[in-house]
């Protein structure tokens, strides 16, 4: 069996529980040694064959699973924080139905919400925003262009950029561009939840000037939106004495009583 594991954000200890126990189990690890935290495979048994897929083509990580299989070897095949997200697992996926070849996933801690465990933040504040958008800037992977930056940042949500810490300049002049005023609350989350972690907090038209002030050129994550200062949204009403639920009966005010 192949495994597809989400590693986590960074921190070896946020790897969920059903992915710590994959690691140990398995005779074969192929992780994303660009991004993976190598701390995480000091869950690996001593015999465990370990391959570093950031040296390897798509052929090359299919052939050492065609091995394994042929082997009988458990695989897991360790990918950066939730393998869904920008990670390249579709193809793999259709390469081994291709080969007959059996897989399964367990999901993992994206880094956006690393980041926001990080900034003790809640991306969907009642009366600032209800949604994450999580989106990129297009490099040498193209984004279609009905998911341009503009075309989100008019929505005035929470968003988490990812990818695109090279481009932080185009990112302002988009994101002001399609809605956002240059002074909306921003951070940029270096390695979120990683020992070096760097979080900073900004404004949307100062994130290209505060990576240049911290020296952050890649692995960083990028927060837009009102949440990220925490203040002028409304209180929950799941919570709300007044509101009733099939828990709780709403409690009457002192006005009312």
């Amino acid at each position: 069996m192949v495994h597809f594991v989400g590693a986590g954000p960074g921190a070896e200890d946020l790897i969920t529980v059903r992915g710590m126990r994959l690691l140990k189990a398995a005779d074969v690890i192929i992780y994303a040694g660009s991004l993976v935290n190598p701390a995480l495979l000091s869950y690996a048994k001593e015999e465990c064959r370990i391959y570093d897929s950031a040296k390897l083509t798509l052929e090359e990580v299919l052939e050492i699973i065609k091995r394994a299989w042929g082997e009988q070897r458990e695989v897991v095949r360790l990918h950066t924080g939730e393998p869904s997200i920008y990670g390249a697992v579709r193809e793999q996926m259709d390469a081994l139905d291709a080969l007959g070849i059996d897989y399964d996933s367990c999901p993992g801690v994206s880094a956006c919400f690393g980041a926001a465990s990080s900034l003790n933040l809640e991306y969907t504040l009642p009366g600032l925003s209800q949604s994450l958008i999580i989106t990129r800037m297009a490099g040498r992977t193209a984004v279609p262009e009905k998911e341009s930056i503009e075309s989100f940042a008019a929505h005035q949500a929470t968003m988490a950029v990812y990818l695109s810490t090279g481009m932080l300049k185009e990112l302002e002049e988009r994101l002001i561009a399609g809605g956002y005023a240059p002074d909306t609350p921003a951070a940029l989350v270096y390695k979120a939840t990683w020992p070096e972690e760097e979080a900073c907090i900004c404004t949307v038209d100062t994130l290209n000037r505060t990576a240049k002030e911290h020296g952050i050129t890649k692995t960083a994550l990028i927060l837009v939106g009102e949440v990220i200062g925490k203040q002028g949204y409304s209180r929950s009403k799941l919570y709300d004495p007044s509101f009733e639920t099939e828990y709780r009966s709403a409690k009457k005010t002192e006005k009312e009583a």
